[in-house]
This record gives structure tokens, sequence and C-alpha cells, in this order.
């Protein structure tokens, strides 16, 4: 018999482990390796049963079954789980000089329509009216003209255009836009609403067995990018929403969070479209260039997105 070292208990991380040694690809090998070591370490831990284990893998099983071209379940565990926002953030260090990531999201469509400065995005016309602005720069507080800017939200009742096809015209509340000569851009809308996600499935089970709720905050999302620069993908937050503290998929961050307040002003309501009174929010974004080492702010800027 070959002096390895045989399974036990004790030496079964490092033996299953050692069985990737010849793995050709070293970042594959290394990531192999040490998902061996903590799975191991995890079932040490907690002592894990037959039956346990067995759960597992039916839920996995299920979580796989239901998975389809317009649902992915596994992304909306790792959700719930905190794995995607870990994986945004791990990725997308900015130490303070851009603005920060969160998860994109399962309602992103690529073939959003282009639509022009000022725009109502509320082709509906459903909802409390809200004014939408904000300026796109870089980290040295230079202006972004021609940067893109995606946008999509849910409507007054916490629904994306694609999930009501048979309600919402299609591209409500979504649209690209471009920014003027000065980084800006702004367009019209309604106030977004905190909605659920999929709860249907294996995800939801976990939450409701573990006592969470399946909730997101109100918001934004946008994907803004311009030449030159590393494009961001991130969320804002109305401010005044339930679940900011206990958002199902862990994107709040702080830096992300906007007041949404209310303008009662006749004059400045027929100057930009809008029926008085009407919300307002601003949100200006901040790219890094594409030559910026991560995680390093430039002095001017350190404090983050305006």
């Amino acid at each position: 018999m070959s002096a390895r070292e045989l399974f036990s208990e004790e030496s079964s991380a490092e033996v299953v482990a050692a069985s990737f040694d010849g793995t050709p690809d070293p970042r594959l090998r290394r990531v192999v390796q040490s998902l061996v070591r903590h799975l191991h370490d995890f079932v040490k831990d907690v002592e894990l049963t037959e039956a346990e284990w067995e759960t597992a893998v039916d839920f996995l099983t299920r979580t796989g079954q239901i998975c389809s071209e317009t649902r992915q379940e596994f992304i909306l565990l790792s959700d719930v789980l905190g794995l995607s926002m870990l994986v945004e953030t791990v990725n997308h260090r900015t130490g303070g000089a851009s603005t920060e990531q969160t998860v994109l999201g399962p309602f992103h469509v690529a073939a959003s329509p282009a639509r022009d400065l000022g725009t109502d995005i509320a082709l509906d016309g459903k909802g409390t009216p809200c004014l939408v602005s904000g300026r796109v720069t870089g980290t040295d507080g230079t202006a972004l003209a021609g940067a893109r800017v995606d946008v999509w939200q849910t409507n007054e009742d916490g629904f994306y255009d694609v999930q009501q096809p048979d309600v919402q015209p299609p591209g409500n509340l979504r649209g690209i836009f471009t920014t003027d000569d000065d980084g800006r851009y702004w367009f019209r809308s309604v106030v977004p609403r905190y909605y659920p996600i999929p709860d249907d499935g294996p995800v939801g089970e976990l939450l409701a067995a573990t006592g969470r709720h399946p909730y997101r905050p109100a918001h934004l999302h946008f994907i803004v990018s311009a030449a030159g620069h590393r494009s961001v993908t991130t969320h804002v937050f109305v401010a005044d929403s339930p679940y900011l503290d206990s958002d199902a998929v862990f994107g709040v961050k702080e830096s992300l969070v906007r007041d949404v307040a209310e303008v009662d002003d006749p004059a400045r309501a027929e100057a930009v479209g809008l029926p008085n009174p009407f919300r307002t929010l601003t949100f200006d974004l901040t790219l890094a260039r594409e030559d910026e080492e991560p995680g390093s702010p430039t002095p001017a800027t350190a404090g983050g997105p305006s």
C-alpha cells in the first residue's frame, strides 16, 4: 500500500485536497482545494447528519429543476446568502473614489430603449411623479460627456414591465440616456416601490424556514459607462423605504441611499413637465479610469460621490 495518507475524519480535508494537486490550471487548483477544506470544516463544525445531507441534496436538486430561461434560482440562492454581494464587493473595491457597486438583479433588459434627456419613462402615467437627475464624473471631478446611463425600476405596485407583459407597456420605466456636455442626465419617472423577490421556490422555502422576509427596499437600477472608464452597476435606494436595513439580498450600501424629497412649486413643476407637487431624486455617479488602481482613491475625492 502507498505511504500516502488515507481518508479519516481527522485527515479528510487534506487527503481530498491533495487529490487535486495535479490540476494543471493553478487558479482552478487553488479554488477547488480551498472549497474542499471549507466544506469539510463546515461538516465537522456542525456535525452534519445524514438526513441533513440528504435534505441539502434534495434542496439543490429542486433549485436546479426550477431554473428556466427566465428564472435562475441558483443566483437567487446566492443573493439571499449574501454571496452575490460579497463577490461584487471583492471584485469592485473603490477605496471611496468611485460609486459603489451592487447586484445587477434579474430584470435588466439588454435591448432597453434609447431615450432623450428629460423623457418621461413612466409610459403608463401611473405613480407618484419624480424627477431623477445627476451628473457623471471621473474621480478627479471631470465631467464625463457622452456617458451611457442605463436605468430601470419597478412601478408603483413593485413590478417590472417584464413581469407584467399584459399590464405594463413594453419598456415601461426603463431607458438608456446619454449625458450632456457637462456630464448631466435627467429624466421623469415615478417613485419606485419595495417588492419581494420570487419566493415560490426552494429559496422561498429557505427564507420561510429561517424566519426571513423576501423583500427588497425601493430602488432604481443604474449601469453607467463611459469611454476609458470602468463601468458601474449599482442602485440608488429611496431613503424612506421599508427594508433598508434588511434587504433580502444585502444590496444596500449607505453611500447609495438618497432622499426623495417632495417639491411643491407650480412654476418648477411646469418647467420640468410634471404635475405639482412632485418628488425629486439626485444621484451623482463617479467612474474610475480603466488605468486607475482599484481601491486607491485620489485625495480630492476620497469621500466618494456627492
